[in-house]
């Protein structure tokens, strides 16, 4: 049987730089001639091993999404997006094929309230060796209302959401439309930084393998409220609809684009 609890070195969390918290730290991600244990590049993309693997029988990596510290997933050009999710699909994939792990995550940090510690754009990809995250998952938590469809990729806003309140899912069938993919993913991102109708600056990106499907999670990040903390229960809005209504109309309608 899988593990249920993933143990966390201490004494290793303790000597990660804090850049989010620490204004004054300077960047590791930034001195890229200083990065060890190169996986592999593309374009302004590094894929490296961890240097702090704070995450006991786990192998741990850090994607480096752009070499701009000041950068963000919500305002990257179609081409560098579309770039990067299909070399951090590709990576996480083959992580999972290799057979090594019992489970793969893919996730992304960004924000204060979002359990990030660099503030230079990156993701993570970890191997776990006695965790298997798909036991915790199942189909109803990437249902919702339909904001957009195009081809085969599916957005909707959660209406049974996994920690509560909002949360954002794309569904990929098809690995063609990964332009569609990371067009929603970033709608979510934009509208979450710079339209939500309760101001954040924090949000969490999540990747799941479910049967043949891929899926993204896009969570808004605030305090966790304390009936989820105590008791494990989500708490669902009553203006979902609105919220769906006013993605459609600001990014849907021809008058909207994400710009760099």
């Amino acid at each position: 049987m899988s593990d249920t609890h993933l143990h966390f070195n201490t004494g290793i969390g303790v000597q990660k730089p804090n850049s989010i918290r620490n204004k004054d730290i300077s960047c590791p991600f930034c001195a890229r001639e200083e990065l060890t244990d190169i996986i592999d590049v593309e374009d302004s993309i590094i894929l490296l091993k961890n240097k702090f693997p704070v995450l006991e029988s786990s192998y741990q990596t850090v994607l480096i999404e752009t070499d701009q510290c000041d950068g963000e997933l919500s305002i990257y050009s179609e081409e560098h997006l579309v770039r990067l999710i299909s070399f951090g699909l590709r990576h996480w994939l083959q992580m999972e094929k290799s057979g090594e792990y019992e489970s793969v995550l893919f996730f992304k940090n960004h924000g204060p309230l979002s359990g990030g510690s660099i503030a230079h754009p990156h993701m993570q990809i970890v191997g776990l060796r006695n965790i298997d995250y798909k036991e915790k998952i199942q189909a109803e938590d990437f249902e919702g209302l339909l904001i957009h469809e195009e081809s085969n990729t599916v957005f909707t806003l959660s209406t049974s959401p996994r920690i509560g309140f909002y949360e954002f899912n794309v569904k990929l069938a098809d690995q063609d439309d990964i332009p569609h993919f990371a067009k929603c993913i970033q709608t979510a991102a934009h509208y979450i930084l710079n339209a939500f109708p309760f101001p954040s600056n924090s949000y969490n990106l999540f990747f799941y393998k479910l049967d043949r499907n891929i899926y993204a999670k896009i969570v808004p990040r605030y305090i966790t409220t304390p009936i989820f903390i105590g008791y494990s229960i989500p708490q669902v809005p009553n203006n979902l609809e609105w919220m769906r209504d006013d993605i459609k109309v600001r990014y849907f309608s021809g008058e909207f684009k994400v710009r760099p």
